[in-house]
């Protein structure tokens, strides 16, 4: 019998690599397919029949709502190559409106009412609008140094990061300690957190809605630790934080920058491939190893610039 944690185990492969497509066994006419969904398809409602004429379009259709019913707009993350403009984004990924549940409404307010790391603990723990925080031991805050200048975010804890409370403590913890300590960086000089405070059930990837409830308060926590070099550890930190529908064998290695509401300007960020994945791809540590190195350079010069 297959285990369910091996399948679950390579669909993360999958994902961790870039993968993005389903090839099935034999060729499909994908042409045809089209072609036949859009004749079974039904027409939709109000549609008119084959000749008959449209009514003029209303004079007010295309303005806004009356005063008083403005809609928000949605704003977005912000990812471009480093040297590039960079816009803002108001803590959502791509497809989750604004405003669209009632926890994400919670989220912000609550993680904007923050003035502190304390104060936004404090609320990371008071906030009930994630279904993943009933099934969890513990809220992963953080762990390091927040004056470091440099912020690693993980995807979300797993049974020992929740067991204890947390980031990156278990295995793939351990070897990050390790690859740390190759380039004379130990916790007391990095500032390490998560997309996500609590363990998703079975170690499973996290869902769009459960990382859209969580979000505001990333953003509120990267804009009160005001980093000098962010590094996403993975393909959900990584898509999540660039916006990028990119798989992290395509991310890693490139600097690119993130920006949002209450920093002084974009930070430069550098993905990275999750000490999980190097766990289970031992041959992929030598990109890691050269990942590891630009930052070491990175770090210097800034280092420098402010000695």
């Amino acid at each position: 019998m297959i285990d369910v944690s091996d399948i679950l185990d390579a669909l993360r492969w999958h994902a961790d690599i870039g993968c993005d497509e389903a090839v099935g066994d034999e060729p499909m006419d994908w042409a045809a397919f089209s072609a036949r969904s859009a004749m079974a398809r039904p027409a939709p409602a109000g549609a008119l029949p084959p000749g008959a004429a449209r009514a003029p379009a209303r004079p007010d259709a295309g303005r806004p709502p009356a005063s008083g019913m403005m809609s928000h707009p949605a704003a977005s993350h912000s990812a471009s190559p480093a040297g590039s403009p960079a816009g803002s984004h108001a803590g959502h990924p791509a497809g989750v409106p604004l405003g669209a549940s009632e926890a994400g409404a919670s989220a912000r307010a609550r993680a904007a009412e923050a003035r502190t790391l304390e104060e936004l603990e404090a609320a990371l723990r008071a906030f009930d609008g994630c279904p993943l925080k009933a099934t969890a031991m513990n809220t992963v805050f953080a762990d390091g140094n927040p004056a470091a200048g440099v912020m690693l975010i993980g995807e979300a804890p797993g049974e020992d990061e929740d067991r204890l409370g947390k980031p990156f403590v278990g295995v793939s913890g351990r070897l990050l300690d390790r690859m740390l300590a190759q380039i004379g960086l130990d916790r007391g000089q990095v500032y390490i957190t998560n997309i996500l405070p609590w363990r998703p059930p079975g170690n499973r990837s996290p869902t769009q809605a459960e990382i859209a409830a969580c979000l505001p308060f990333l953003d509120r926590h990267v804009a009160l630790i005001a980093p000098k070099v962010i590094v996403p550890l993975g393909g959900t930190s990584a898509k999540t934080l660039l916006n990028r529908p990119d798989g992290i064998t395509r991310l890693r290695g490139q600097w690119k920058e993130y920006a949002a509401p209450g920093l002084a300007a974009p930070v430069p960020v550098l993905p990275m491939l999750h000490p999980a994945y190097l766990l289970r791809n031992p041959i992929a540590k030598r990109e890691a190893w050269r990942d590891m190195l630009v930052l070491r350079q990175k770090i210097d010069e800034w280092q420098a610039r402010t000695a």
